[in-house]
């Protein structure tokens, strides 16, 4: 079945086409990008957007619902049946059900964390925002993120008239500086890439 057939009825509509504003690739980029159309053309991708992070944070906290939606010895039958149960007591909208019922029918339901991730990926791009993680040896206070984030919006990292979506992630093992990922972007200020670098460098020497 072809991903666009899923939103056939949902899309019947409304004529005009959707601009997607980022190309992602692989089976879950496909579906998120298929999702995300028919939700732009009814209008509501915020709230398809809520209840996807909805469904990846049941899938984080329940291992049975993690196991239900990634093991491959259940049929797709019982997917569907499955999937159905899960949805239906949450209260999804029909897009979402509807789109959850192809996952399941075309054996993919164990890409549904990577489908949530994707259709993130689509909606940030979607507000002109940049997602970028800093990684520091310990958490960085108010203060310093907040200068880091000032930083930022200065540098060419950040494309004009972007916004920056900030978060900081903590690894002991970085030893001290910090590590910058912006749009596919990665600038390693850390204390422990440097002393690699120094390992790497007296290695050749010898």
């Amino acid at each position: 079945m072809q991903i666009q057939r899923v939103f056939a009825r949902s899309m019947a509509t409304a004529a005009s086409p959707v601009k997607i504003p980022v190309v992602l690739h692989g089976i879950d980029g496909r579906y998120a990008t298929a999702l995300y159309s028919a939700a732009a053309k009814k209008n509501v991708l915020e709230a398809v957007e809520s209840e996807l992070n909805k469904i990846g944070g049941l899938i984080e906290k329940d291992v049975r619902v993690q196991t239900f939606m990634e093991t491959p010895i259940i049929d797709r039958a019982a997917k569907k049946a499955g999937v159905a149960s899960i949805l239906s007591s949450g209260r999804y909208s029909e897009l979402t059900s509807n789109f959850f019922q192809v996952l399941a029918e075309n054996g993919r339901l164990d890409q549904t964390r990577k489908v949530v991730s994707s259709f993130q990926q689509l909606m940030t791009a979607h507000r002109g925002e940049v997602q970028v993680t800093v990684t520091s040896a310990k958490e960085l206070d108010t203060r310093v993120f907040r200068q880091l984030q000032d930083i930022l919006k200065k540098s060419t990292l950040i494309e004009k008239n972007q916004k920056i979506v900030l978060s900081n992630k903590v690894d002991a093992t970085i030893v001290g500086g910090l590590i910058i990922e912006a749009g596919g972007k990665t600038i390693d200020l850390s204390v422990s890439s440097k002393v690699a670098k120094l390992e790497r460098l007296l290695k050749e020497a010898i």
